[in-house]
């Protein structure tokens, strides 16, 4: 009976030493079973330098190309054609023959007024020889002053008479000059809408056919009167820049502003504007929508790629990398263009930016820069 109550109490002993080691443990923070703290997280982000240079101010609108030039080429007398002299949809240069008019009876009509001219010229000279005959008998006083006044008198009745058939032979000469129909300036024309033996006259309503002038040519846009002081200030100075882009294409023109309308249009607050551009190789096509870029004049600001501002309820913000962390920078953009933002304040360049992979990140969270895709 003792044995088993010595053998209870060493039983009793051995179990409240583990427990009071176990708790010894915990209270020493040495209980190997605990989990470690995990880590902080690292986050991979691709970043881009913010860059002070100078930017261009300018405007983008969407723009139409217009010919300086066109023309839509008619007959000025009622004839048949009898030659077309160029392709459809050609390039012409100016005094081209383009169109042959049927001329014979012209040539008739200037046959007979070169008769009458040269009957009449005849007959003028054989009045001023009665004015001399009559003029040296009536000094000997073989005739009398009637006669010579009447010579006189046929002379200037015939002076008369010629310049008359000159100028009618003048103007059949001049409507035989519309027979040859000829390109007025270089320029493409369209295809003819008459052919060899088709009959015109001037009351035709479509015309023979159409040039348009291509080089150089027009290109209007509008854009917001608040940019009207700066571009005049510009047109002065003979600083302004436009670029034309064909959309689908990398073509492109560059030229400058020519023209702005001398009113705003008050229902929009647009102002017209035309540039004038040289397309020398054709890339602007008349009646073309393009996309313009005005560039009115630069400024020396800061510039960041556009994927790096976010945006929140407090206003657009970026996040700047420093000391391997990303912090949260708030900015003001002032304008953005061809995929970069131009900042009013924030930045004072040369501060690397992220570009990618900002939904994972806070103010402080680490970061590990990585390179960027390529294309991006």
């Amino acid at each position: 009976m003792n044995m088993r109550k010595l053998f209870v109490a060493a039983l009793v002993l051995g179990v409240v030493g583990v427990v009071g080691y176990q708790t010894k443990d915990t209270w020493l923070g040495r209980n190997t079973g605990a989990k470690a703290a995990p880590p902080p997280r690292t986050v991979s982000v691709e970043v881009a330098k913010a860059v002070r240079q100078r930017v261009p101010v300018d405007v983008s609108a969407i723009g139409a190309v217009t010919p300086i030039s066109s023309v839509a080429l008619k007959s000025r007398i009622e004839t048949t054609i009898i030659g077309v002299h160029f392709d459809d949809g050609a390039r012409v240069k100016e005094g081209d023959l383009l169109f042959t008019l049927d001329a014979r009876q012209i040539d008739a009509q200037i046959e007979q007024a070169e008769g009458a001219l040269a009957r009449d010229q005849a007959q003028l000279a054989g009045a001023q020889r009665d004015v001399n005959r009559f003029s040296e008998l009536i000094g000997k006083g073989a005739t009398t002053q009637v006669s010579l006044d009447n010579a006189r008198t046929q002379a200037d009745i015939l002076i008369g008479t010629i310049k008359a058939d000159q100028a009618a032979l003048d103007n059949l000469k001049v409507q035989k000059s519309y027979t040859l129909v000829r390109a007025p300036f270089d320029g493409r024309i369209s295809a003819a809408n008459v052919k060899i033996g088709n009959f015109v006259r001037p009351a035709d309503i479509a015309p023979l056919a159409t040039i348009n002038q291509m080089a150089p040519t027009y290109v209007a846009f509008a854009v917001p009167q608040g940019v009207l002081n700066d571009l005049r200030v510009s047109m002065a100075n003979g600083t302004t820049k436009v670029i034309a882009k064909v959309p689908g294409s990398e073509a492109s023109e560059t030229g400058k502003v020519a023209f702005v309308e001398n009113t705003v249009d008050a229902t929009t607050g647009m102002v017209i504007v035309r540039a004038i551009m040289d397309n020398a190789s054709e890339v602007l096509w008349p009646g073309t929508l393009v996309n313009t870029r005005l560039i009115v004049r630069t400024e020396d600001a800061v510039v960041v790629p556009s994927a790096a501002v976010q945006r929140s309820q407090n206003g657009d913000f970026v996040f700047v990398v420093d000391g391997g962390k990303a912090k949260v920078q708030p900015v003001k953009v002032a304008r953005t263009s061809e995929g970069s933002s131009v900042l009013e304040s924030g930045l004072n360049g040369d501060e690397n930016v992220v570009t990618e992979g900002q939904l994972l990140l806070s103010d402080g969270t680490l970061v590990r820069p990585r390179e960027r895709k390529a294309g991006a």
